[in-house]
């Protein structure tokens, strides 16, 4: 008979139990000792990755909530989710234990072709090459994917792609870059685009920079050109006109993931606070014992599980095929201002000391700020969800957290 292991509320098996503990035991005792290195980038961050990734896969921690028959390590999908908070504690552990590759992996299983998969999605999963998706353009509003400029023509046997991409993310590193171009220009506006896999030594694919971003010079946000990039008509991914559907079916699930890396940062620096408060004496008592420290602390303990209850509710529900659009917008506004808030007053209660880089807080606050744009700004989801509960009305029907 199984056992069950129950934490701030959420019920585990003890296999899953079991493989948490190990997975934040080799984050705490082998990734974050690595932040340092890893991050001041250059052959040692690459060397420091790849022995990291060697160890994951000896452990057996390798790309856990990927299907087993594409070389993960087959969780299941609400599994998967309860171990992707504890990756979150790390932005390398997502790198370190093949993680990062989930999103474009699982939207390759569902749409490849077999030559695809054979070509792409195999050695991705393994780590030997690492993606990247064109989908944000400079010139139009990346919260509006139907607005997009760059163009796909079949030229007899060949796409013929011509546009202008950024925050293009990893594709200085990247072997392909899956890009989101229009092939109907007469279609309607959701049936106008397509998904085109185009590898990145193709000529007319083109790195303009590497964009400097928010305390960062040399990230791997790359702004890219495609100028007459001619590829395989078979390198189209899925059907003409399916763009707009296959990347809802990346974003979606990935908005979880987002959702559950941020409350393991939001836990992380939550840590540190705590312990800040316990060790830090000043004006005649311990920060612990001051009631505007405790309510930093009580605050950010009841924001960070509601956060986590919401995350999993919206997570049960992708995992029973509900599309959840209301209750992914829901945690993606309300998680991404937890983790700020949180990440804010840690560093308020260490002082000084939490804007240096002698404490992973700064980067952790600047990482945090990205959260409320990328996938969606908070603005277009806290208007979906009011849309779409307002039409449940309209049509006669109400909205409630515990609907069917």
């Amino acid at each position: 008979m199984s056992r069950n292991y129950t934490e701030d509320g959420i019920t585990f098996g003890l296999e899953l139990k079991n493989l948490r503990k190990r997975v934040r035991n080799f984050i705490d005792e082998k990734v974050i000792p690595a932040e340092t290195i890893y991050e001041k980038g250059g052959i040692h961050a690459d060397q420091v990755l790849l022995e990291l990734q060697n160890q994951v896969k000896e452990e057996g921690l390798w790309a856990l909530g990927l299907p087993k028959e594409i070389g993960g390590g087959g969780l299941s999908f609400m599994d998967y989710v309860h171990i992707n908070e504890i990756v979150g504690r790390s932005e390398l552990a997502m790198f370190a234990l093949g993680t990062h590759t989930a999103q474009d992996s699982t939207m390759l299983n569902l749409f490849g072709t077999p030559e695809q998969k054979e070509k792409w999605l195999y050695p991705m999963v393994k780590g030997e090459i690492n993606p990247s998706v064109g989908l944000t353009e400079p010139e139009v509003a990346g919260s509006d994917p139907t607005l997009i400029q760059t163009t796909a023509v079949l030229d007899g046997d060949e796409w013929v792609i011509n546009g202008h991409k950024w925050f293009t993310t990893l594709a200085n590193k990247a072997a392909f870059t899956t890009v989101f171009c229009v092939t109907e220009p007469d279609a309607s506006r959701h049936k106008r685009a397509s998904m085109i896999i185009v590898p990145t030594d193709t000529p007319g694919y083109e790195i303009v920079r590497v964009i400097p971003t928010m305390g960062h010079q040399h990230g791997g946000h790359c702004e890219i050109k495609l100028t007459n990039v001619r590829v395989p008509k078979e390198n189209l991914l899925g059907n003409r006109g399916e763009g707009f559907v296959i990347a809802q079916k990346r974003l979606g699930p990935g908005r979880v993931y987002h959702c559950m890396r941020w409350l393991g940062q939001a836990q992380r620096a939550f840590d540190l606070m705590c312990q800040r408060a316990n060790s830090r004496y000043a004006h005649g008592s311990l920060l612990a014992e001051k009631q505007m420290i405790q309510k930093f602390i009580a605050d950010s303990a009841t924001e960070i599980q509601a956060a986590r209850l919401m995350t999993f509710e919206a997570a049960k529900k992708i995992d029973q095929g509900d599309e959840a659009h209301i209750e992914i917008a829901m945690i993606k506004v309300f998680g991404a201002k937890v983790l700020h808030d949180v990440i804010d007053r840690a560093i308020q209660v260490h002082g000084a000391l939490g804007v240096t880089g002698d404490t992973p807080l700064e980067k952790m606050y600047r990482e945090a700020r990205y959260a409320r744009i990328y996938d969606g700004p908070d603005e277009v989801h806290t208007a979906s969800i009011a849309r779409r509960i307002l039409k449940l009305y309209k049509e006669g029907g109400n909205w409630s957290p515990e609907r069917e």
